[in-house]
């Protein structure tokens, strides 16, 4: 049972008051000016640059909370490792690239490299795969839960809450609401972990307290398991987010160094995560919804005040990473359809385009939420289907030699979203036989792109 003092809802009022103020002061001078209202005039700093690219990482952090609960740290090793060892790979080989090609968008270089039909399916790719629906349902889910209210006017309110400033602000407000939200995140847990170490004690007690395989790295998962994840984590490269972020930075050093940097604040803050998960499982033994495992356990351990705080954080947690999705999500109907299908030449045009776009996805999104409630199913879903059709042709746009013509890129595009799909409906039939059954649709489709891809390569050096 959950609930909230009068001081807990004040501290969560007030989280929300700051988000909303400081994303209207921070874009009351942002222009009309693409470059100005896409991305901040192109000038993050290093320190910012940190700071955004650290905070919109974490979105779903109820997700973490469940997943550790279930498995233990093999959750830090899936679903944190892999992506410090790709974004390492991404800051030393793309990031550089990425700020001295100064578009906007994904799709903007696979049109400049593969043409307009690459560049339009990839649009579509990256659409899917930005939709702020996960976050508005976790989001919405925490407000229903703290006000007792339904869960359709939840949605309404996170929808609101992200783009109210957005519209006048863009890049700017999302950039200086995701600084702020970047040290919410980081005080609330390091309060729960302190708490939890006064009350229950640390390392000897959590080892003494949870199932063996819960502190062992691979957490008896298969290896396939592990695997699996690990492709998972190739997404890094053909992250919108990661690409808008290096194109909003001041030079190439910065975008370089700021991913690097990055990677150690997200291996502190997975500790914190990570042992906040284990202190959940040592401390609730048989939770019936192990997504709830951080609320839960705050209730268990925080007095009031603190407990509002915490609160704050995962919201900070959602919130920062929702904003991003929404506005990226804005950008790219903007961007990526109305202007390039319309034939556009005026980029002042761009933010009346994006305005549409915010509320377009933000509408979709709530629908999607509404009407899907799983943020599990809807990461699934997309993921597996879309991600493999998007890789390799990113990486290829910045690195001629593995280029192959677009007639094959547009081939490989399609043919692995139609394989993912395919697997997704009719890997049940194999029920019988284990081996084939737990094939992911995602793998399934990764393995066609890079075939069809590296085929074709072969046959060019040849």
């Amino acid at each position: 049972m959950i609930s909230f003092s009068l001081i807990d809802i004040l501290v969560v009022l007030l989280f929300f008051a700051s988000i909303i103020f400081i994303g209207f002061y921070t874009g009351r001078k942002t222009s009309s000016q693409a470059d100005d209202y896409l991305l901040s005039g192109r000038k993050l700093k290093l320190f910012t640059f940190v700071l955004i690219n650290v905070s919109t990482w974490y979105g779903g952090i109820l997700g973490v909370g469940e997943f550790t609960y279930r498995y233990g740290l093999v959750s830090w090793f899936t679903q944190g490792f892999p992506y410090y060892i790709f974004a390492f790979l991404f800051g030393i080989f793309f990031a550089k690239k990425i700020r001295e090609a100064s578009l906007f968008t994904i799709p903007d270089k696979l049109n400049e490299v593969y043409g307009e039909k690459v560049g339009l399916i990839s649009a579509v790719i990256v659409f899917v795969l930005v939709s702020p629906a996960p976050y508005f349902l976790m989001s919405a889910s925490l407000i229903s839960l703290l006000f007792k209210i339904e869960i359709l006017p939840s949605l309404i309110i996170t929808f609101i809450l992200s783009i109210i400033y957005l519209v006048k602000g863009g890049f700017r407000s999302n950039v200086y609401v995701d600084v702020f939200q970047f040290f919410v995140m980081f005080i609330g847990f390091i309060l729960i972990l302190v708490f939890s170490g006064i009350e229950f004690g640390t390392v000897n007690f959590i080892t003494s307290s949870v199932p063996a395989n819960h502190i062992k790295v691979f957490g008896g998962m298969s290896l396939t398991f592990i695997i699996v994840w690990f492709l998972i984590a190739l997404w890094t490269f053909a992250d919108p987010g990661f690409h808008q972020r290096c194109y909003a930075a001041k030079s190439g050093n910065v975008a370089m160094k700021g991913i690097l940097i990055s990677i150690f604040f997200w291996a502190l803050f997975d500790f914190l995560t990570t042992s906040t998960g284990l202190f959940s499982k040592a401390v609730l033994q048989n939770l019936e919804n192990p997504v709830l495992a951080f609320p839960l356990f705050a209730e268990k351990v925080l007095p009031a005040g603190v407990k509002g705080i915490f609160y704050a954080a995962l919201f900070a947690t959602i919130i920062s990473t929702q904003i991003s999705f929404l506005f990226l999500s804005g950008t790219t109907i903007g961007r990526d359809f109305i202007f390039r299908i319309k034939n556009d030449v005026n980029e002042l045009n761009l933010k009346h385009y994006t305005i549409i776009g915010l509320i377009i996805s933000g509408s979709l999104a709530i629908l999607l939420a509404y009407f899907i409630p799983s943020v599990i199913e809807i990461w699934y879903t997309i993921g597996s289907l879309f991600i493999p059709g998007i890789i390799l042709p990113v990486i290829s746009a910045y690195y001629p030699k593995i280029r192959i013509e677009k007639k094959f890129i547009l081939v490989e595009m399609i043919s692995a979203l139609a394989m993912s799909t395919t697997w997704l409906f009719i890997r049940e039939s194999f029920s019988s036989v284990k081996i084939i059954n737990e094939i992911e649709p995602m793998l399934v489709g990764l393995i066609l792109a890079f075939i069809i891809h590296f085929v074709r390569l072969l046959l060019l050096w040849k």
